[in-house]
């Protein structure tokens, strides 16, 4: 006979899990997100197809890197990845490299190690902060940036649920107006800039917890023992409601660095 989980081995389940790279497959039949409908993977393979070289900023793990090469019809010339957080460059190294692709250790607030013009195709799902003069002052005069940026009070429910209502600037940081602007200030031409707003559902504590502790940027500090008033109400409510709700957001960014 199966006995229910109890918290405890739930939430000791979520903290246990390994958190490297942007593989979210521990989650399958735990947590769901609606993806966008552009697809942001497939449509990176189809822009690597006409690259020559492509910097990839803010790799993680590499695994959307490594999905569009094996998608693309043609590879470019030269492929570089960056990531700032050491778990992420092992694992992102030992992923890609085999695939040709050299993986540079910068972190994620740092000027980007490489030349003027260097690239002709940037690209990044989900930089922390997209450095927009950097990103412009390696692109080549002509060359594109082609990324997908989460949005505006993405998750929030979720947030707020650990850290109380949240001042109106922090719900409207990386709104797809700022976006515009800030790639605009950097002498970028915005191509396109398509918003999405996703239902994410969290069934059990330790999903909730996992998540946490991969997205760090989302509670900040969050431990389990810091927050375990929150945890335990959270699981008593999924366990007497059902599934959590709530809304990721997620933009399509395509800015283009004028010719000369």
């Amino acid at each position: 006979m199966n006995h229910p989980r109890t918290f405890e081995d739930l939430v000791a389940e979520g903290a246990s899990v390994p958190t490297e790279g942007w593989d979210f497959s521990w989650f399958e039949g735990r947590a769901t997100e609606a993806r966008p409908s552009w697809g942001y993977a497939r449509s990176m393979a189809g822009r690597l197809a006409a690259g020559r070289a492509v910097l990839d900023v803010q790799t993680g793990g590499g695994e959307v890197l490594a999905f569009a090469l094996a998608q693309a019809a043609t590879r470019p010339a030269l492929t570089v990845a960056t990531e700032g957080w050491p778990p992420n460059v092992a694992k992102a190294t030992a992923l890609l490299r085999p695939r040709g692709v050299t993986v540079v250790a910068v972190p994620e607030d740092a000027q980007l190690p490489f030349a003027d013009g260097a690239f002709d195709l940037v690209v990044s799902r989900h930089p922390v902060n997209p450095q927009w003069a950097e990103i412009a002052r390696v692109l080549r005069p002509g060359g594109t940036y082609f990324a997908q940026h989460v949005g505006p009070a993405s998750a929030f429910e979720l947030v707020e649920h650990f850290l109380g209502p949240q001042p109106e600037e922090a719900r409207s940081g990386r709104h797809p107006d700022r976006e515009r602007a800030d790639a605009e200030a950097a002498a970028l031409e915005v191509v396109e800039l398509r918003a999405e707003r996703l239902r994410m559902e969290f069934h059990d504590i330790a999903a909730v917890v996992h998540f946490l502790r991969k997205v760090i940027w989302m509670v900040p500090g969050f431990t389990v023992e810091a927050y375990e008033p929150q945890l335990r109400a959270l699981h008593e409510r999924i366990e007497s409601e059902g599934p959590f709700v709530a809304h990721s957001a997620r933009q399509l960014v395509e800015a283009r660095k004028p010719p000369k």
